[in-house]
Parts: C-alpha cells; sequence; structure tokens
C-alpha cells in the first residue's frame, strides 16, 4: 500500500523455498526476509523501496518473525500483528510488546480492505499451484510434450494409464505427436 491506496503492481507471490513443513513463522521469516533483500538490493526495481511499516496477518508469533527478518539486516521498520475476533475478523492491531493499539474506523477499514486483496491473491496462488500440481503427470517427463499434447494425449485416451496401453500408431493419430514421440511415450515406466 502506498498512501492509504491499495497498489497490486507492488504485491509479490513467493514460492516457500526453505521450509518442508506448515510452519507459518518461519515461512512468513523467509518471505519477508527474501522481500526485504530485494528492495535493498535494488531500490528502484519491481518490489520498491523499504516498507515504512508491515502489518503481519497474526499475533506474536509472526510479529517476532517478522522482526527476525528485519533484524537480519539490521533495519527498524515497526511491525503490527492484526488481532482477530472470534469470527476470524481484525479488530485491533498489536506491538511487539502485545499492547493493542486503538485505530479509528477508517484504519480498520483501510486495513480490512487491504488484507481481504492480500488473501484474494494468496488464494487465487494457490489454487493456481494446485491446478497446475494436480495436471502433474508421467507425460511431463518426456520430451518434446507440452501442455498441448498431454491434454491432445489424455482428451483422447482419458488417463495416463490408457495412454501407456496405447500402440505406437494409434498414439500418432494424435495431432502433434510423431512417431518419435509416441516412442519416448511407450518408454515411460
Amino acid at each position: 500500500m502506498q498512501d492509504g491506496v491499495i497498489k497490486k503492481n507492488l504485491s509479490r507471490r513467493f514460492k516457500i523455498k526453505t521450509v518442508f513443513s506448515q510452519d507459518d513463522p518461519r515461512c512468513m521469516e523467509e518471505v519477508i526476509t527474501r522481500r526485504l533483500k530485494h528492495s535493498l538490493d535494488n531500490p528502484n526495481g519491481g518490489f520498491g523501496k523499504l516498507p515504512d511499516v508491515i502489518f503481519a496477518d497474526g499475533g506474536i508469533t509472526q510479529i517476532r518473525a517478522t522482526k527476525k527478518a528485519i533484524e537480519k539486516y539490521n533495519l527498524d521498520i515497526p511491525v503490527f500483528g492484526m488481532v482477530k475476533n472470534d469470527k476470524h475478523q481484525t479488530r485491533a492491531l498489536m506491538d511487539e510488546n502485545r499492547q493493542e493499539l486503538e485505530i479509528s474506523q477508517n484504519l480498520m477499514n483501510l486495513i480490512t480492505k487491504f488484507q481481504d486483496t492480500v488473501h484474494d491473491t494468496a488464494i487465487t496462488y494457490h489454487r493456481k499451484l494446485r491446478d497446475k500440481e494436480l495436471t502433474k503427470s508421467e507425460l511431463d517427463e518426456v520430451e518434446g510434450i507440452g501442455e498441448v499434447k498431454k491434454k491432445a494425449l489424455l482428451k483422447k485416451f482419458g488417463s495416463v494409464k490408457k495412454i501407456k496401453e496405447a500402440s505406437i500408431e494409434e498414439l500418432t493419430k494424435v495431432k502433434g505427436i510423431t512417431e518419435e514421440l509416441a516412442k519416448r511415450i511407450k518408454e515411460i515406466d
């Protein structure tokens, strides 16, 4: 957000690279570390300048993870956690000393709007990753088979199992599948 306006062109999605379990604080630390590094390395680049403040979607654990990332670069960026009510809606902000801050309704509305935008971006990204994972198959390992040919094969045969059972002659009847590609497909274990 810049000057109270959500800037979608400044939003970034990060694929977690160093955490291999469901550990939200460590994931948050990784993302904040990488985000800050981008801004420090190239302040005029796509990530923009360093933030004036960071709002962590969570309580003291998320605040601490965010502060840990900030401290790696000896920066002084304030961090506030979003305190939720029993309906998982943000009701207040908390500082690193667990002090809740009174904020105006206008600021609360802005934070909620920002939070909703961030959640929508994250959900869309995770759906895209999930859909990509669902369409993964052994065909992805065959050199020369891209998404178009894979879809054509699956449309014709219905499953990877049936594709593997098909003859070279049957496979070459699918648009774009040459005899050479058909032979590679038949080599799938």
